[in-house]
């Protein structure tokens, strides 16, 4: 099971499964993190967190703990 935390700096996943519970799970897919969007890795903080990421043309930073709920495939 790969995750968004392990994606690389310049990599574009798509989104497979978001696991956690109730409101942190609403919460990463309000801000637009679905099955089956892509999702951009733009940039990584030196100690890894937070990341940036570009999904459905604009900009987010999310924290390790929430990346690492999104399991993602490599396209």
């Amino acid at each position: 099971m790969k995750t968004l935390k392990e994606a690389a700096c310049g990599q574009t996943v798509r989104v497979k499964r978001l696991s956690g519970d109730g409101p942190v799970k609403r919460r990463i897919m309000d801000m637009g993190i679905t099955k089956g969007v892509e999702v951009f890795v733009r940039k990584v903080a030196p100690l890894g967190d937070p990341v940036e990421i570009t999904v459905r043309g604009y900009e987010l930073s999310l924290r390790k703990a929430d990346a690492e709920m999104i399991e993602v495939e490599y396209i």
